[in-house]
């Protein structure tokens, strides 16, 4: 392939991986450029690495054809080339960022020295928890009795306090806002998934601020809170949530905004130049879960391939998460609206006995959204009627039968 026609794919995350396997499906091979030194991996396993249900290999992806194993330092738009760090350049015809994102790391006292830069070494016993080589350096570093403090109660903090107390850890979790995974779950679900994690000797704080992260000989050795109090830690794991990389879209003059913005072609402001998975900006939204980034992947690919009618119109993506242990698996699953506006039907089911909870919300005779904690057998059907948008029927007796009916997962 000539390099004006070459598709370069900076990127071997899930998005990056994807797009490459399904162009060479579709006969159009591309070059995927990755800087991990490690096979690429599904990013959503990493807690059960951590938790050491899955070996490390259990969780790569299928490695592509033409993968280099490089850091790419720049693009150069007019002589369309990327620049590594080795020196190296890679010419391309069209070009795919596929960037992933980055953990956020909150400006708390301690955490960073003066001059911070993002490639800067935390605190030994302090982690972020978003590639491989952290949750590597995490599982090295955890033991039975270990005093673990989780930053964050998000999908990721809860994931993370999860794994560390299957692994025997002294596990506090605080969170900032009143409820744990706040952004996705309902507070009746919210408190089912507190109860789960304490009934695994996970302490929780919500409403709760962390300040500082105390060191002595460049060691982690405590936590502050806001009020002052301090909690003796051994390791610190920040799990505050994500934010899209950037910073080659940027330095090389495409618009971003909070991600690289990118029309229903997931074409940047530059032709040559597309941008998909969680760097991507689509409609005002960025999207930072694997699902979207596997539409995306599909929609580019087939245009990539030459079909003039693909196009990426967004995703109606269900979050679902699986906490597996020692007993039975903690499942749960949101998506859409979980939160009633005035005038909305909700239908509700809850069994305290047996930690189940089940709500969808209803307008206009429509599924605007749902949650689910624990057999998730209705998920599926109920995922269906959501993404359909189809009229309910009024009497309500179906609406009931998707929430009763284990066969629709």
């Amino acid at each position: 392939m000539t390099s004006n026609a070459r598709v370069v794919v900076i990127g071997a995350g899930l998005a990056g991986v994807t797009l490459a396997r399904r162009l060479g499906e579709l006969g159009t091979p591309a070059l995927v450029v990755g800087e991990e030194e490690h096979p690429p991996y599904n990013r959503v396993l990493l807690a059960e690495v951590l938790a050491e249900r899955y070996a490390p290999e259990v969780i790569a992806l299928p490695a592509p054809a033409g993968l280099v194993r490089a850091r790419v330092t720049g693009i150069d738009r007019a002589a369309r080339e990327v620049r590594c760090a080795d020196g190296s350049s890679i010419a391309y015809g069209t070009l795919v960022l596929a960037t992933g994102s980055n953990p956020v790391l909150p400006p708390l006292r301690g955490l960073f020295s003066p001059g911070f830069t993002p490639d800067h070494e935390l605190p030994e016993g302090v982690h972020a928890f978003r590639t491989m080589d952290d949750c590597l350096g995490l599982s090295k570093a955890v033991r039975p009795g270990v005093r673990a403090v989780v930053v964050g109660g998000g999908l990721l903090g809860v994931s993370a306090a999860r794994a560390l107390a299957a692994r025997g850890a002294q596990v506090v979790l605080a969170q900032q806002a009143e409820r744990l995974m706040e952004r996705q779950l309902d507070p009746d679900a919210s408190r089912l998934v507190r109860r789960h994690l304490e009934g695994l000797g996970v302490e929780v704080h919500t409403e709760c601020r962390v300040r500082d992260v105390r060191c002595v000989g460049g060691a982690v050795r405590s936590v502050e809170m806001a009020d002052g109090y301090a909690l003796d830690a051994d390791l610190v794991v920040v799990a505050c949530g994500v934010h899209p990389r950037t910073g080659l879209a940027e330095q090389a003059g495409l618009a971003v905004h909070k991600g690289v913005l990118v029309d229903d072609e997931l074409r940047t402001s530059d032709p040559h130049i597309h941008a998909i998975g969680d760097c991507a900006q689509h409609a005002g939204t960025v999207y930072g879960l694997a699902a979207p980034a596997l539409e995306q992947a599909d929609a580019l690919a087939a245009l990539l391939a030459g079909d003039p009618d693909a196009r990426y119109t967004g995703t109606r993506s269900l979050t679902r998460l699986t906490l597996t242990g020692p007993h039975s698996p903690f499942e749960l699953a949101a998506f859409g609206e979980t939160e009633a506006r005035p005038g909305d039907d909700v239908v509700r089911l809850a069994d305290a006995t047996r930690g189940t909870y089940r709500k969808v919300v209803v307008r206009d005779d429509r599924l605007v959204g749902g949650v689910l904690v624990g057999e998730l057998g209705t998920v599926g059907a109920l995922a269906r009627a959501w993404e359909g948008a189809e009229p309910l029927p009024t009497d309500g007796a179906p609406l009931l039968h998707l929430l009763t009916n284990d066969g629709g997962s």
